[in-house]
């Protein structure tokens, strides 16, 4: 039986014997440390009714992990180099496919399909350079997933869970809270990983909700009124909200008034009860218009 959980030694050797290269463009860092390979599944509380679905499986480790508690696990990997060295770690696994691709551009419906009635739920050692399109792809698109329990830049992962009036608090916070309940999981120093990389990580667990936080009438508008709102963070809401919607003076005071909002508040001190109200507004002054 291949070893359940693999030490850095383990993974360096099993890569030189397949003379295996980091490619920094993908954004590589194995995570070669047990305690934190049971974290993530115990906070993604895997278990036998769950097909799990892995972005970049790099050489296995979690993979491993994640195959001796799931019904089944289906890793998605972009590095063809790295196939034969899965194969390889992952041999012992019945449970496991290996499917070679890009996340952002597979079907995930169509992988969904192959196991119907499960409960399926994302757990991955995310690339930081694809970690919020990966996150937003899923959510935007309504994937119907149990939760995500990814692993990202510590600063990413507290930007996520952040709340209202700090400077961590943006487009990327209302967005995850709009569709799941964040929870941050464990902070995850840089040295457990290789190669290791610049800066520390954390583990985020992001429970999906029924329904979204707020209710909007119309999520594109929300969406883009959000994003206006922080598009200037030194900006007062009134400027920013001028500037990102390309309204009118007069249109604007009309939207703040009626929503009962203070133009000269900052978009980082607005809840996302406040952004759904100004959103509400917004939609009902277009009508009229």
């Amino acid at each position: 039986m291949t070893e359940k959980y693999f030490t850095p030694k383990k993974v360096k050797a099993v890569l030189a014997k397949h003379d295996f290269k980091f490619k920094k463009s993908l954004g590589q860092n194995f995570l070669t440390d047990k305690n934190i390979l049971q974290k993530i599944v115990m906070a993604a509380e895997v278990s036998d009714e769950d097909v799990i679905l892995e972005v970049g499986p790099g050489a296995g480790a979690l993979t491993q992990t994640l195959a001796a508690q799931a019904f089944q696990v289906m890793a998605v990997e972009l590095d063809q180099t790295l196939l034969p060295i899965l194969k390889e770690t992952l041999q012992d696994y019945a449970n496991v496919v290996v499917v070679h691709g890009d996340v952002m551009k597979i079907n995930i419906q169509e992988l969904m399909s192959y196991y119907p009635g499960k409960r399926w739920k994302l757990v991955a050692n995310l690339p930081y350079y694809i970690t919020t399109p990966v996150i937003m792809r899923f959510l935007e698109e309504r994937i119907p997933l149990h939760s995500l329990t990814v692993m990202v830049q510590r600063e990413v992962a507290e930007r996520m869970v952040a709340k209202p009036g700090g400077k961590d608090f943006g487009m990327l916070s209302v967005s995850v809270q709009y569709y799941t309940i964040p929870q941050m999981v464990t902070i995850v120093p840089k040295t457990v990983f290789i190669p290791q990389p610049e800066v520390d990580s954390a583990v985020i667990r992001l429970e999906m909700r029924e329904h979204p936080a707020v209710d909007v009438p119309n999520e594109k508008d929300f969406f883009r009124l959000v994003k206006a709102s922080f598009g200037q963070r030194r900006k007062t809401l009134r400027n920013a909200l001028l500037g990102g919607l390309g309204i009118g003076k007069e249109e604007l005071e009309n939207l703040l008034t009626g929503a009962g909002i203070e133009g000269n508040r900052r978009g980082e001190t607005l809840s996302l009860e406040e952004f759904a109200i100004l959103a509400k507004e917004w939609t009902k002054l277009k009508k009229s218009s």
